[in-house]
C-alpha cells in the first residue's frame, strides 16, 4: 500500500525550513524506523552536502535521522534498503534527470507501492511523485530522458499554487497556465496545492493536510475545491489515460 506525504513547499510564510510541517512529518513517520534516505538531486546552485545540512534539522526535531543518498556508493541498493525516502525541492528537471541517471525512478516506485517504503516529497519532490513533471513551475534547465516520473499518485499536482497575478505582472496567472494544460490534455485534471498544504496518501485515498483547501482544475469545468482535512478517493481526480 502506498503511503506518501506530498507537500506543496518547504516553507510557509516567514517560517523556517519545513517548520510548518512538523505535524505532517510526525504523521508520515509514525510506525517507521525514522531513518530517512534523503534525495538532494533537485539542488542546482548549492551542494548536496549543504542540502543535507539544511534538511536534516526538521527531521531531527521529529526524532528521525536523515542521511543523503550521495553518501552511498550504490544508490539503487540504498533505495532498496530504505524505510523512508524523502525527496527535496529545487528544480524538477534537474531532479528527474538525476533520478534517471542513478537508475532509481522505477526502484522508488517499486519500493513505495509494493514494499511499504514511505515517501516524503516537497515541491520538486512532489512533482516527481506524479505521473509526469508536465505541471511543474520550473524552468527546463536540463532535458531528462522522459517527462515520465515516479507516479505514486494517478494525477498531476501543481505545488506552490498561488491564485491571481501580482501587481504589474502581464504574464499568465497560474490558473491560466493550468487551463492551458487541461485544454491541451482533455480529460486530465490537476490538483493545486497552496504553500503549506500537503496531500497525505494512504493506499487509494488522499487527505489534504494544512490550513488551506486544495483546488482541482478540470478543463472547461468549474474549478472544484477539496477542503482542508477532507479525505477522498484518489480516482476522483482524473489522470492521464494509460
Amino acid at each position: 500500500m502506498t503511503t506518501a506525504l506530498l507537500m506543496s513547499s518547504s516553507r510557509m510564510g516567514s517560517l523556517g525550513y519545513l517548520e510548518h510541517a512538523t505535524s505532517q512529518l510526525d504523521t508520515i513517520l509514525e510506525g517507521t524506523s525514522r531513518k530517512v534516505l534523503f534525495v538532494p538531486y533537485a539542488a542546482v546552485s548549492f551542494s548536496y552536502d549543504a542540502y543535507e545540512e539544511l534538511a536534516a534539522p526538521p527531521f531531527t526535531n521529529a526524532e528521525a535521522q536523515l542521511t543523503s543518498i550521495h553518501r552511498f556508493d550504490d544508490p539503487v541498493a540504498a533505495v532498496r534498503e530504505a524505510d523512508v525516502i524523502a525527496v527535496g525541492g529545487g528544480n524538477s528537471f534537474a531532479l528527474l534527470t538525476r533520478l534517471y541517471g542513478a537508475e532509481i525512478v522505477a526502484e522508488i516506485r517499486e519500493r513505495v507501492t509494493n514494499h511499504g517504503t514511505r515517501y516524503i516529497g516537497w515541491s520538486a519532490g512532489t512533482n516527481v511523485a506524479t505521473p509526469t513533471i508536465r505541471t511543474t513551475n520550473d524552468m527546463p534547465i536540463v532535458e531528462p530522458p522522459s517527462f515520465g516520473a515516479i507516479g505514486l499518485v494517478p494525477f498531476q499536482i501543481n505545488p506552490h499554487f498561488i491564485p491571481g497575478k501580482p501587481a504589474g505582472h502581464n504574464g499568465e496567472s497560474r490558473e491560466e497556465r493550468l487551463a492551458e494544460f487541461t485544454a491541451i490534455n482533455p480529460g486530465e485534471e490537476v490538483l493545486g496545492l497552496v504553500e503549506g498544504s500537503a496531500l497525505h496518501v494512504t493506499g487509494t485515498r488522499g487527505t489534504i493536510l494544512g490550513d488551506n483547501d486544495a483546488l482541482v482544475f478540470s478543463g472547461s469545468k468549474p474549478v472544484r475545491t477539496i477542503a482542508a482535512g477532507a479525505s477522498f478517493e484518489l480516482a476522483e481526480i482524473q489522470g492521464p489515460v494509460a
